[in-house]
């Protein structure tokens, strides 16, 4: 029976002691059930808040021509050139706060597949787990104390919350995950404010985060600080109501004991045109550090892009993207086998998406994106097994196919 098989399930996470109220049930004729234990009621009373959702993440993707040795260094790019992917799979588990003024609740969220080894990297499968509470002084303070994700940057870390299916070179920059102390306040409904203490902070390429494992010494009390301002245009701006400014920085110790700061902006724009949204954002990572042949600390990189939504109907969305990225910290970033770095400085990146959902729960993307190498060295490609030769191309072409089954 369903009520069995969903027993069976809270058993495998160790919820077993509904049994006697559930067994019950699945027995035609049974005499009617005993009182539950009054222990019993506090945990009936998690379970009935809790909630299970996720999804998963698959693509097949195709990059025209020949040679794949050195792909375009935004995130997740690497080893799916021309093939069929299973990007993540993510289960989470949570209890939100109630509105009571000493609410508390709980994230467990594990996450799997390529896509997730990049993202939580020495905390894999843990994708995020806190602890989150309320303090009633003023509006209520929030508090996450655990693993959460990053505050700064315009894409998420799960793809279906993003207009695209590849992602931006600012997230592929951004940390994505923090390990700490993080307080959200809500001033009105126009204003929030984010502030929050971590272990220490590496911005450094591919959004590694809090890398202790480099060998270089860790000074332990010197923690990040993340922060995050968000102000949203009120109701009564019409057809701008609900767009929003974004402001913050990221600020801690790196990889090799240097200092390193992420600055972001961003916005979200409402238009009176009916589904059509608008959106940009500006990362600016300072002091990062490189990894070509010694770390320097001398390391920089800004990446600028510009977001564009069309929903044309309830199914069909067209989406766009266009970015500039520079920086040393391109320069050097892939290092072949025979040790030529990656070229690549200066880039110019140009996405397009259409996405249909057509079956129930599942979105469905295609989506094509050029890069260009804009310094004029090839920055791409190569005729030989994957990193062992130098790339031979300016330009670099993507078409992927993406569908993700939320539940």
């Amino acid at each position: 029976m369903k009520i069995e098989k969903w027993k069976s399930g809270l058993a495998a996470l160790g919820l077993a002691a509904l049994a006697p109220a559930l067994s019950a049930q699945t027995t035609t004729n049974a005499p009617a059930p005993a009182p539950a234990a009054p222990a019993l009621v506090p945990l009936q009373t998690a379970l009935s808040a809790t909630t299970i959702s996720g999804y998963v993440d698959t693509s097949a993707v195709w990059n025209p021509g020949t040679g794949n040795a050195n792909p375009a260094p935004y995130a997740f790019n690497a080893g799916k050139q021309d093939g069929f992917n299973l990007d993540a799979v993510d289960i989470k588990i949570a209890k939100a706060e109630d509105d009571t003024p000493w609410a508390a609740g709980y994230v467990a969220e594990l996450s799997y597949g390529p896509d997730a080894i990049a993202i939580d990297g020495g905390a894999y499968p843990i994708r995020q787990a806190y602890v989150e509470f309320k303090v009633p002084v003023g509006n209520g303070i929030d508090f996450q104390l655990g693993r959460w994700d990053n505050l700064l940057g315009y894409e998420s870390s799960d793809s279906y919350k993003n207009p695209n299916f590849t992602r931006s070179y600012g997230y592929s920059f951004e940390p994505t995950e923090h390990t700490g102390l993080l307080a959200t306040y809500k001033v009105n409904d126009s204003i929030q404010v984010q502030l929050g203490a971590a272990d220490t902070l590496n911005t450094e390429a591919f959004g590694g985060v809090n890398a202790r494992s480099d060998g270089s010494p860790v000074v332990e009390s010197k923690k990040a600080i993340v922060s995050l301002l968000t102000l949203t245009a009120p109701t009564n701006w019409g057809a701008f109501s609900g767009s929003a400014l974004y402001a913050g920085f990221d600020h801690g110790q790196g990889t090799y004991g240097h200092d390193e700061t992420e600055w972001y902006f961003g916005t979200t724009l409402n238009t009176p045109v009916k589904g059509l949204t608008g959106g940009a954002s500006f990362d600016l990572i300072d002091h990062m550090d490189l990894l070509t042949v010694a770390p320097l600390d001398s390391g920089y990189f800004y990446a600028l892009a510009g977001y564009v939504s069309f929903a044309a109907t309830d199914k069909l969305t067209l989406n766009a993207r266009a970015e500039w990225a520079d920086g040393e910290a391109l320069s050097g970033l892939a290092l072949a086998d025979n040790g030529v770095p990656n070229p690549l400085h200066k880039v110019v990146a140009l996405t397009g998406t259409l996405q249909y959902n057509l079956w129930a729960n599942v979105i469905s993307r295609l989506e094509i994106r050029w890069d260009h190498s804009a310094s004029g060295a090839d920055a791409f490609g190569g005729n030989g097994p994957l990193g062992t030769v130098a790339p031979d191309k300016k330009n670099e072409v993507l078409i992927a196919a993406n569908m993700i089954y939320k539940f």
